[in-house]
């Protein structure tokens, strides 16, 4: 259970079997009271919200082994709506931030540019995204696309961020959150704790 002042609680299934060590890092910060009144401090309606920096910048915080350890992706965990994963700097470089995907819906066109990637250059090929600045694993199934379609996520974040857990109540609190005014760097203008 994450409780969010003024907003309620999220509840949360892990997936301790592919990303163990993001489990056990989210776990042991949270049993050690490192995310007591951390804000959430980056928030993109229709995206997702960010957290887990004692600074609040965005620059900081540490896992429990004081150093970034490496993603945990896997072809079953997608960053569907609901998803929580590791935030990073790039492939392995996860701390103690995290965020929510909050996204209901696949960026329009976002299936039409997959489709004219795999026509040029095959399906087996990954192909970096120089609009997101993420690799991009191009060979969807359908079944992918189908849940994707139904539940909402950010498909362009498939193999760059661990996804170990997901929201099982309190949408609506991620939903909220999502909600608030914001500055041009995304940060809420009041603190969400």
């Amino acid at each position: 259970i994450v409780k969010v002042k003024d907003y309620g609680e999220m509840k949360f299934k892990f997936f301790p079997q592919d990303s163990p060590l993001a489990v056990e890092n989210f776990v042991t910060l949270s049993a050690n009271d490192y995310y007591n009144g951390i804000t959430f401090h980056r928030v993109i309606k229709d995206f997702m919200i960010q957290g887990g920096d004692p600074t609040g910048t965005g620059a900081g915080g540490e896992s429990i082994w004081g150093e970034e350890f490496e993603n945990e992706t896997s072809d079953t965990l997608l960053p569907l709506r609901g998803a929580l994963c590791m935030a990073n700097a790039g492939p392995d470089t996860n701390g103690s931030q995290f965020f929510i995907v909050q996204a209901k819906t696949v960026t329009e066109g976002y299936w039409d540019y997959i489709d004219e990637i795999v026509a040029e250059y095959g399906t087996e090929n990954v192909l970096y995204n120089s609009q997101t600045g993420n690799m991009v694993k191009v060979n969807y199934s359908d079944e992918a696309r189908q849940i994707y379609n139904e539940i909402g996520g950010t498909p362009h974040l498939d193999y760059c961020h661990t996804v170990f857990g997901q929201v099982f109540e309190g949408m609506e609190v991620v939903d909220a959150i999502a909600s608030v005014a914001v500055d041009e760097n995304d940060k809420p203008a009041d603190d969400v704790i």
